[in-house]
């Protein structure tokens, strides 16, 4: 790992709890407006309709490249009306869609990243855009170094143009960054591109709906428990 000077972290389940961190938001907010719905349901919803928007971004080039936040809202108003949610005005669906900047870490990831920080550049390599990486970090206290967030790119994530970008914006090679992910497809992605790799499973990351990245599914060059056991595996 000598090589190695800056580790980046996928974000969305493998630094932050989204599913667990959004029902608890929406189910007290939704009380406190006496508002009633699904919020489980809602949230697995909507993240089953993130993976689709980046795709549509991918075919449709001439739009544009659509920024996190902007697909996410798109996806949230059509999804509260098939399940039956009414009486949100504007300002509930921003609410809804801010929540994604409100998302708990893990337990292991502040203490993990502060020792990781000590010898590495650290930072997100996430799909979330800039502004969305920011008001996440202040708000779980993750010290990251810098963002490196797929608005910077015009790209989303596995797109090799992410991960080349990230390596190049830090004047490094890409043998010189190394990606952690609890997502088996992220890390194969950034390998094929020559990144280091290292996976972390979050098992409960979809809660009952899990149905995948339970283990490590590729040669990897570190396979750890938690970030802290990353720490310790590089003598941070």
């Amino acid at each position: 790992m000598s090589q190695v000077r800056a580790i980046v972290f996928d974000t969305f389940g493998t630094v932050v709890d989204w599913r667990g961190s959004l029902i608890a938001d929406f189910t007290q907010w939704a009380q406190a407006k006496n508002i009633s719905g699904d919020w489980t349901a809602l949230v697995d919803g909507w993240r089953a309709a993130y993976r689709p928007s980046m795709d549509a971004v991918r075919k449709n080039p001439a739009r544009g490249f659509l920024i996190l936040d902007e697909l996410q809202r798109q996806s949230i108003e059509p999804l509260t009306a098939s399940l039956g949610i009414k009486g949100l005005d504007a300002k509930d669906f921003d609410y809804l869609t801010y929540a994604w900047r409100r998302l708990d870490p893990w337990p292991d990831c502040v203490p993990g990243l502060t020792r990781l920080k000590t010898k590495f550049i650290i930072g997100p390599l996430s799909n979330g855009n800039v502004g969305l990486l920011v008001d996440l970090a202040k708000y779980g206290g993750l010290p990251w170094d810098v963002i490196l967030s797929a608005e910077l790119f015009g790209h989303y994530k596995p797109d090799g143009e992410v991960y080349r970008g990230a390596a190049k914006l830090l004047s490094l090679a890409p043998e010189q960054m190394m990606l952690v992910a609890a997502h088996n497809y992220d890390l194969a992605a950034a390998q094929n591109e020559g990144l280091k790799t290292c996976f972390v499973p979050r098992v409960t990351e979809y809660g009952p709906h899990q149905n995948s990245d339970f283990k490590a599914e590729g040669k990897w060059d570190y396979v750890v428990k938690d970030l802290v056991d990353l720490a310790d595996q590089l003598g941070c």
